[in-house]
């Protein structure tokens, strides 16, 4: 009797999930603040700034229950930053565009039209391209001059993989039957340095990113 019991509560359970499951997909849009961490050891006149970009991809999300959801992202995100020197009048500006691929626990609360919700897990990501424009200054003549190209990369030296941890909250708001619309604050922390330990000093640099996005997405 007891065993009965306990594989028609499975089954109740069961079926409660499948009749919340949900499958979902939509777009996203916003912007990217990256913060580059390095130790700067032996460049202390260096300074490295924070710098804006912008984010876009797609997603896919499936609702086993009413508040508990897997979700998977495409997108292409920029990790821009800046490099500037106290004693010489020089000033990089460094554009670098990512492909990220997060897959997160989506973790939702509140009503039938209006819910909060929070994403925690993990992403990969490849480094595309990296561009760079600003001031450098000639040594020799005692001026500075612009400065504006392309990044080579290095296989010896840069790491173009990337992967870590991400986490974000948010609202959504259902405006439809088959529509709603997200914003989120979202947080990426690379576990990988961008550059390979090919000098005898370690020299580990990362990236930490926070992203401010919108989205719309059709409930199927």
């Amino acid at each position: 009797m007891k065993n009965k019991i306990l594989l028609l509560g499975a089954m109740l359970l069961m079926l409660t999930t499948v009749a919340h499951a949900q499958w979902r997909v939509g777009a996203t849009i916003g912007t990217s603040a990256n913060h580059y961490r390095m130790d700067r050891q032996y460049m202390s006149d260096y300074h490295i700034n924070d710098r804006w970009g912008l984010t876009m991809g797609v997603t896919g999300q499936y609702d086993f229950t009413e508040w508990l959801g897997v979700r998977a992202d495409f997108n292409w995100t920029q990790k821009n930053h800046r490099v500037l020197r106290d004693r010489i009048p020089m000033d990089y500006k460094y554009v670098n565009n990512y492909l990220q691929l997060p897959v997160m626990a989506s973790f939702s609360f509140g009503g039938q039209k209006l819910r909060g919700f929070c994403n925690l897990g993990v992403y990969g990501g490849y480094w595309l391209s990296s561009n760079y424009s600003g001031v450098d200054y000639n040594s020799f003549v005692g001026a500075p001059y612009d400065v504006k190209g392309h990044v080579d990369f290095n296989s010896d030296r840069d790491q173009r993989w990337d992967c870590g941890f991400v986490g974000g909250l948010g609202v959504e708001y259902r405006f439809a039957r088959h529509w709603g619309a997200q914003v989120e604050a979202r947080y990426y922390y690379s576990t990988t340095s961008v550059q390979k330990q090919y000098m005898r000093v370690s020299d580990y640099r990362y990236h930490s990113t926070l992203g401010l996005q919108a989205g719309v997405s059709y409930f199927f």
